[in-house]
């Protein structure tokens, strides 16, 4: 494991200026660069210590606040423990914010993210990976569709609403996509139906992308997040694992 160092940066955009945390290498070294999306929860401290042990096992690694146009992080105040069953207000207070981020706007910011990336001293030549939780792993796929010869790997865990009848569902991405695909469905969640499971596997094939798709059996929504209520520590590190392997098949 390598020493780490955790810093805020700032991100110039089309539309403004995007917090974020990039953890890296404490001696400096570049290494391969991962961008993390955050879930609807928000740049917090889990996903700082998330990005934190990517760093540990070789990565540096850029965490933005894709809600910036709302605020810097924490764009919405949380509690140490996110229990959003009892708190159903948590996600009233989030949904406009997840709506209002649509493909297009997604793939303008990933385009600003990329080039930061690229443009570091702490990153090593060539094209990313991507990780992302719930709603990031939309954001995944989008950022894979659009940016094909910058994303070398792609990674999405327990996200919604993969493969949904909308004209710009992520699952129409994946005919642009050419990076190796990792995806960790939860075997119990509402908002990727198994018949959306299906699909967007289907997709995938179709599209000829090299890909594993595995549903986590007795896992819910959000499985991955330690401050939550819906964590699974099975799935967190099942999903560890998983992410590693791409990673290191990738760099």
């Amino acid at each position: 494991m390598t020493s780490v160092q955790g810093t805020a940066v700032d991100i110039r955009t089309e539309d403004g200026v995007a917090d974020a945390y990039l953890a890296h290498s404490g001696d400096g070294t570049p290494r391969p660069g991962v961008l993390l999306y955050q879930d609807a929860f928000g740049l917090r401290p889990h996903l700082r210590a998330m990005a934190d042990r990517l760093a540990e096992a070789g990565y540096t690694v850029l965490v933005p606040n894709v809600f910036y146009r709302h605020g810097r992080a924490p764009v919405v105040e949380m509690p140490e423990f996110i229990d959003f069953r009892a708190r159903p207000e948590i996600f009233e207070t989030l949904y406009p914010l997840m709506l209002s981020l649509t493909p297009e706007l997604v793939e303008r910011d990933a385009g600003a993210y990329l080039r930061w990336l690229e443009e570091s001293e702490l990153v090593a030549d060539g094209p990313v990976a991507l990780t992302g939780y719930c709603m990031g792993a939309r954001l995944v796929m989008w950022t894979a569709g659009a940016y094909p010869d910058r994303v070398a790997a792609a990674a999405g865990f327990h996200g919604g609403g993969l493969a949904t009848d909308a004209p710009d569902s992520p699952h129409l991405s994946a005919g642009r996509i050419t990076a190796e695909v990792y995806f960790g469905h939860a075997d119990n969640d509402q908002a990727l139906p198994p018949e959306q499971i299906e699909r967007f596997a289907d997709a995938l094939t179709a599209a000829g992308v090299r890909h594993t798709c595995e549903v986590y059996t007795g896992a819910h929504h959000g499985y991955t997040q330690a401050d939550t209520v819906a964590y699974d520590e099975a799935g967190a590190e099942r999903h560890w694992v998983a992410l590693l392997d791409l990673l290191k098949r990738t760099f």
